[in-house]
């Protein structure tokens, strides 16, 4: 049985990299880049998932079509992801395909060449996925809150852009992008395989120690706190989608286990949350209703989610206000702090046998806080949270008037 320990390393350009040994029969690799749609200009709105789009377009070594057959044809899959503020390229493959996966994740950061014949054909596919997107109000509402709490910074708009912005995009913008943020410093590799350290060590620096981007620092301002708003966009709908929501801390703040384990409480993914109960079972109000948390470097959001018939939003919210007020004015009773605590930390465990989310994890730990957040990691941080330290979050939550949007 292999030790599954880590092993952290940085190569001399500053590229961070973690290699989790373990004695599975599938590879994972990939980079994390600390680089999302908050880091565009005005005028390029959909940028970072553009280039997250076409950088499998072409490199100075292989076409669209070499780079898309690479690890399909061992069975494996080459993807990506953007967010605000982050970038994923990785891979999954058949063990013994490590160095295959890496090689090509390099070749791809170094050498795209975002060829204008390409983009001209993605820039539809991007649009098509932007026109799709609209079609759906309830994932559309989670971006107009966005804009209207953000309104005024680069946090304020749709990580696709829109199709005027998206149209503008071209070969050169997209390279510099590239050239100012998927530098070494700006990034951190994860690879989970049975590899031995030291080859795994030695390949990322055969294929990564040349990279020599110059590090640009990413100045992300704080957006302003703008007064709590009470909007209502009449699409004439079938189905009413509303966001309550406020500002909150972002994600280095110690308070965030208190934040995750309220949240997890209140409108987690189970049946069993304050607000499905009370929404859905006992009164019948929603089709759905759930809440979330968006934590980013310098701010975050905690937001309220539900779905329902335009007659039933006043009452909705007023539940929801209800259960606040009740987590911020009085201190969990014990016993329903440990349950509470108990299941949150058991769907921690059940997610994280899903592995590749957890490999993903790994790259993005190392990425923000230079040192690795596993779930063992998680569930000490979790012990040590407080039903004080519960109520006090609720309360910050709660003190901030929440501002609301619908969709309808």
């Amino acid at each position: 049985m292999i030790n599954q320990t880590y092993n952290i390393f940085t190569l001399p350009n500053g590229l961070r990299c973690v290699h989790y040994r373990t004695s599975g029969k599938v590879s994972y690799c990939g980079i994390a880049v600390n680089a999302g749609s908050r880091d565009e200009n005005l005028d390029c709105y959909g940028l970072a998932h553009f280039v997250e789009h076409t950088i499998f377009k072409g490199t100075s070594q292989r076409s669209s079509w070499h780079i898309s057959n690479r690890m399909e044809r061992v069975g494996g899959e080459l993807n990506a992801y953007t967010t605000k503020e982050e970038t994923v390229v990785y891979t999954v493959a058949p063990q013994g395909y490590l160095q295959r996966g890496l090689e090509l994740i390099a070749d791809l950061v170094k050498n795209a060449t975002f060829p204008e014949h390409e983009l001209d054909k993605e820039r539809e596919v991007v649009i098509d996925e932007i026109n799709s997107y609209l079609d759906s109000p309830s994932e559309t509402v989670f971006d107009k809150f966005e804009d209207f709490i953000y309104q005024g910074s680069s946090m304020g708009h749709n990580i696709l852009g829109t199709p005027e912005s998206v149209k503008s995009l071209n070969s050169s913008k997209c390279r510099d992008f590239i050239d100012k943020f998927y530098t070494p410093q700006n990034m951190a590799i994860y690879c989970v395989d049975p590899t031995p350290f030291d080859r795994v060590e030695r390949e990322i620096t055969k294929q990564f120690g040349n990279l020599k981007f110059p590090y640009e620092y990413n100045n992300r301002e704080i957006p302003e706190t703008i007064a709590p708003f009470e909007k209502t966009i009449n699409n004439n709908g079938h189905q009413a989608h509303t966001i309550i929501g406020s500002r909150i801390f972002g994600k280095y703040d110690d308070r965030r286990f208190a934040l995750f384990l309220l949240n997890n409480y209140i409108g987690g993914p189970c049946m069993n949350s304050r607000l499905n109960q009370e929404l859905r079972e006992r009164n019948g109000l929603v089709y759905t209703v759930d809440s979330s948390v968006g934590l980013m470097s310098n701010c975050g959001l905690f937001q309220i989610y539900f779905g329902c018939d335009s007659s039933n939003i006043t009452k909705c919210k007023k539940i929801i206000h209800r259960e606040l007020d009740k987590l911020a004015n009085n201190t969990m009773k014990p016993s329903i702090f440990e349950r509470a605590r108990r299941q949150y930390l058991g769907q921690l465990h059940v997610s994280s046998d899903h592995k590749e989310s957890r490999a993903i994890g790994l790259g993005k730990s190392l990425l923000y806080y230079n040192e690795i957040h596993d779930i063992e990691w998680s569930a000490r941080m979790l012990m040590e949270v407080t039903p004080q330290q519960i109520r006090d979050v609720a309360e910050l939550i709660h003190s901030q008037n929440c501002s609301t949007l619908t969709i309808m």
